[in-house]
């Protein structure tokens, strides 16, 4: 794929909805080595510097479909992709640039399988609202519904000849169903468990395959079981029928559907498999592993790992596999992968800075004066950043672990770091390697949320919907509150010295004093930032994007987080620098120097 391809799909959002930031963003966020990049530099716009956040090369996802849902199932036939979605409906995307074409609804509840007749001229439906529906594939109408389940359908096949469709339900029954005259002709019942998939042989109509939670079996057309029985939870045919693989736990085996004999065993190395697929030409199995996607080549006496795909942030819930990989993810993303392609996408090679299964950001902050970023992510790892040109420097392991809300700040060179654990806000220096006082958030009728602690290290700042509480760090005692009368931006605190400074949605930025002994927390008028006229907007605390920095004076957007970094977890602006933190483990810095002093 060259650089012009790779820049079309990557930034394809950008470019078709909002061609004006192709200049902005688009260019801007390209790898260095784009030769797109290095010819138009000169007309890239001044004042916005990308610090840390790009790729250093292309990488081996080439194109990223954001939906608004929650993505249960994929199928694909001849350069269409069709989503099942969690309302119930189906999205038809372009299997090329990830764009909508369709959508199809009908189903009144979750969808949970999908898959396309032979010919590419029906799809088949099942969903949580116990039915299973075929559509033409050309009009995108229901030809017929399927009634007969008295619980969730979970899996749905259709035989290579398209005279009969199967569908597994949470019911324990396989059923059987004419396409034609549209009755249930055989229930298959007796299982152990609900029926979590169901597969014709793509070479034999007469022959299909199931999984339970335990168990996988061979069946003929009219409900007798062919051959053994087998562990696994899932099952998946190759595309001609020679080989299927089955799936439980962190092993998942691939089997000569002949002999029944052993071809492989796949060992999933970070968790328990969730979905598995053959390559087309059937050498090729990929297999979803939480967040994470494996491709064994099966071709030789050994499975050999071909490739780690690591990009999605959420449960990898389903994969198709024509040409290149596809996958869905509850991370509400659509990915599609180039196999062979080496990776070069620093967040998923650089190991010095994120983990190979990368943890999202919890927080970040700005230390301008000690010239880093600081960033904790939910494994309890804090890393510090060159401001200047984003080089990892520091990574200490703290016992904030799987902690969403939290807070580090340099403090005369020692690092504090605060995060929210159930009803107690825990405070620890990295340096001596101990606790100081906690606060006990509980008497105070409070939950932890938006912590941030203060740069002159006296306090500790919690939001906790519109109210702002402190406390003294060394004490643990209440020192103010403050009460808000507008919706604060995502992640809004930042602070300085004893103050504490809260981005909003629509309003003014407003700034808080709490460093006046014995008074209440001042509010003070001039809350500009060493003479910016930037403004953070957009991004509620319940709403995470999207993100935009406005000129105060002409009320012009200056700069506006798209794409990929549309949706940041955390992030801490002061009028020159913006941080964010992504689920995906990356850091991005935006330097606005050029921009504020225009």
């Amino acid at each position: 794929m060259n650089d012009a391809q790779h820049f079309i799909l990557e930034h394809f959002d950008t470019i078709h909805n909002s061609p004006s930031h192709i200049y902005s963003y688009a260019l801007p966020f390209s790898p260095p080595s784009s030769w797109l990049q290095k010819y138009y530099q000169a007309e890239l716009p001044q004042g916005v510097r990308v610090v840390k956040g790009v790729l250093a090369e292309w990488g081996t996802c080439s194109r990223t479909a954001f939906l608004n849902e929650l993505p249960d199932s994929l199928a694909y036939w001849n350069g269409t992709i069709a989503v099942g979605l969690y309302s119930g409906s189906i999205n038809i995307l372009d299997a090329i640039t990830g764009s909508q074409v369709a959508v199809l609804s009908g189903h009144t509840d979750c969808m949970s399988c999908l898959t396309f007749s032979l010919d590419g001229a029906f799809l088949v439906s099942g969903s949580h609202d116990k039915n299973v529906k075929l559509w033409d594939v050309q009009t995108g109408g229901v030809v017929k519904t399927f009634c007969g389940h008295i619980d969730w359908v979970h899996s749905v096949s259709i035989s290579p000849d398209c005279t009969t469709i199967a569908s597994g339900s949470h019911d324990r029954t396989i059923c059987l169903w004419h396409v034609q005259a549209g009755d249930c002709f055989c229930i298959i019942d007796g299982f152990d468990d609900w029926v979590n998939s169901v597969s014709f042989s793509p070479a034999n109509p007469q022959l299909l395959i199931s999984a339970t939670n335990n168990n996988v079996q061979q069946w003929d057309i009219n409900g007798c079981q062919i051959g053994p029985t087998h562990k696994g939870q899932g099952v998946a045919f190759s595309s001609d029928g020679s080989y299927f693989v089955s799936w439980r736990g962190r092993i998942a085996t691939v089997y000569n559907s002949g002999s029944r004999a052993v071809v492989a065993e796949l060992q999933g190395s970070s968790g328990p498999f969730g979905c598995c697929c053959f390559s087309p030409n059937g050498k090729l199995v990929a297999g979803g592993v939480g967040s994470t996607i494996h491709v064994w080549s099966i071709t030789g006496s050994n499975p050999c790992l071909m490739e780690t795909l690591i990009g999605h942030t959420a449960y990898v819930y389903s994969l198709v596999f024509p040409a290149s990989l596809i996958s869905a993810s509850h991370d509400h993303t659509v990915k599609f992968w180039q196999i062979g392609t080496p990776s070069l996408d620093s967040v998923a090679t650089d190991m010095t800075s994120t983990s190979p299964e990368p943890s999202p950001i919890a927080s970040v902050s700005l230390s301008v004066r000690d010239g880093v970023v600081i960033s904790s992510n939910y494994e309890g790892v804090v890393k510090t950043w060159d401001i200047l040109n984003g080089f990892y420097k520091v990574s200490i392991q703290t016992p904030a672990s799987h902690r969403t809300w939290s807070d580090i700040q340099l403090i005369e060179s020692r690092l504090i770091v605060a995060w929210w654990d159930f009803e107690e806000i825990r405070i620890w220096d990295a340096e001596r390697q101990e606790f100081l006082p906690g606060v006990d958030t509980h008497q105070h009728g409070v939950d932890g949320n938006g912590i941030r602690i203060s740069q002159d290290g006296s306090k500790v700042f919690c939001l906790i919907y519109e109210t702002i509480q402190a406390w003294a760090i060394q004490t643990g005692e209440p020192v103010g509150e403050v009460v808000l009368e507008d919706d604060p931006c995502l992640d809004p605190l930042s602070v300085g010295g004893s103050k504490i400074r809260v981005q909003f949605k629509d309003s003014p930025t407003q700034e808080w004093d709490f460093g006046i002994s014995g008074i209440s927390p001042v509010l003070l008028s001039d809350t500009s930032t060493n003479g910016s006229h930037l403004s953070l907007t957009g991004g509620t605390k319940w709403d995470t994007g999207p993100v935009m920095i406005k000129d105060m004076v002409t009320g012009q957007e200056v700069f506006q987080l798209v794409g990929r970094y549309a949706k940041p977890t955390c992030i801490d602006w002061d009028g020159q620098y913006l941080v964010a933190g992504y689920k995906s483990g990356e850091v991005l810095i935006l330097d606005f120097n050029d921009a504020h002093t225009e």
